[in-house]
C-alpha cells in the first residue's frame, strides 16, 4: 500500500508546518528534491496524527508538535511497516524527516525536549545487490542496437560502463566529455556536489562518438547539453527515454525495462549500473571498484 501523494491537512497544522518550509527553503543547503521529500514526510506524519486523534471526537483535532510523544512517533512506526507495509528505507526516510524536525524544534526553543531522539530506525538484512549478468548485458544491448537509436545505445553504454545515475547523465554537457585518441574522461558533480571523473573505455568511448563524432572537436566542447535525457521537473528526479520504455528516477523508486520485447528484461535501475567487477578502461575487469557504483541510488 502506497501514501496518499499529498494528504488533507487542517488550516491549523498547516500554519505549524509553514515556518519550517520556510527554515529548509531559505537557511539550508538543500536541493529542491531533498525539501520536497522532508516536507512530504512530515505532512504525512501530520495528517494521520490528525486522523487518528480525531476518531471519536465532535470537533477535527489539529497538529499540535507540543502533544507528540515518543509512543506517538512509534506508533507511527508500525503503522508505516504494518499497515501500508513500507519496505525500511521508506520509514527510515520518514523517521529521518522526523527526527531533524523535532531536533529543529528543540534548537529554537519551540519544545523543551525532543521525542523523537530514542526512536529506533527500522533494521534490515543488508543483501548484494542485484547486477546484469553478462548474458542479460549482451541482451540488453543487442535489444537497444536493434530498436533504438545511436542515442539510445550511448545512453545503455554509458550507464553500464560508468555507473552514472540518471539524473547526472541527464545533465551532461559537451564540456563534462574529454575524449582523445586512446582515452577519454566524463567528470560530474554528483551527490552532495562531489565532483569525481570517470574513466571511458573503448566501447563507452564508441558510442558517444557514434552518436556525436564532433565531440573530439573544440566545438564540441560546449556548455550545450548532450540531450541524452530529459529533466521531468527539478525537485522529482529525471528521465531517459528509450524505445517502449524508460529508465526512470522518481523519489526513491527507478526501474529500467528493456527497449523492446525480444528482451524481456526488467531490472532494478541499480542493477545496470557497474557490478563490482566493472569494466577497465582497456576492456578488462577491475578487481574492485567504488561500492557507491555498486548500490541503487537513493532520494
Amino acid at each position: 500500500m502506497r501514501r496518499a501523494g499529498r494528504p488533507a491537512l487542517s488550516p491549523p497544522g498547516q500554519q505549524v508546518l509553514d515556518p519550517y518550509e520556510r527554515q529548509l527553503r531559505t537557511a539550508e543547503d538543500l536541493t529542491a528534491a531533498t525539501i520536497r521529500n522532508y516536507l512530504s514526510d512530515l505532512r504525512h506524519f501530520a495528517a494521520w496524527y490528525e486522523s487518528r486523534g480525531s476518531l471519536g471526537r465532535e470537533e477535527a483535532l489539529a497538529f499540535c508538535p507540543e502533544a507528540i510523544t515518543t509512543p506517538t512517533i512509534t506508533d507511527y512506526r508500525a503503522y508505516l511497516q504494518q499497515t501500508l507495509r513500507l519496505k525500511p528505507n521508506s520509514v527510515n526516510r520518514a523517521l529521518i524527516s522526523l527526527k531533524r524536525y523535532f531536533a529543529w524544534l528543540l534548537r529554537t526553543g519551540h519544545l523543551k525536549y525532543d521525542p523523537a531522539k530514542v526512536v529506533k530506525l527500522v533494521g534490515e538484512e543488508v543483501l548484494a545487490p542485484r547486477h546484469l549478468d553478462d548474458q542479460e548485458e549482451q541482451r540488453l544491448l543487442a535489444a537497444v542496437t536493434e530498436a533504438g537509436s545511436l542515442r539510445d545505445r550511448a545512453i545503455v553504454v554509458l550507464l553500464l560502463h560508468t555507473g552514472l545515475r540518471v539524473r547526472e547523465l541527464c545533465t551532461l554537457t559537451r564540456a563534462h566529455v574529454r575524449l582523445g585518441k586512446r582515452s577519454g574522461t566524463i567528470w560530474v558533480l554528483g551527490k552532495g556536489n562531489k565532483y569525481r571523473e570517470i574513466p571511458l573505455n573503448a566501447t563507452a568511448r564508441a558510442a558517444l562518438l557514434a552518436y556525436d563524432p564532433s565531440l573530439t572537436t573544440p566545438l564540441g566542447r560546449s556548455d550545450a547539453p548532450l540531450s541524452l535525457g530529459e529533466e521531468t521537473h527539478p525537485a522529482y528526479g529525471a528521465r531517459i527515454r528509450l524505445p517502449g520504455a524508460e529508465v526512470c528516477r522518481t523519489g526513491t523508486r527507478a526501474q529500467c525495462e528493456s527497449p523492446c520485447a525480444s528482451s524481456p528484461l526488467r531490472l532494478p535501475y541499480g542493477s545496470i549500473r557497474p557490478a563490482p567487477s566493472t569494466r577497465a578502461t582497456d576492456g578488462t575487469r577491475f578487481a574492485e571498484h567504488d561500492d557507491a557504483l555498486c548500490a541503487s541510488e537513493h532520494a
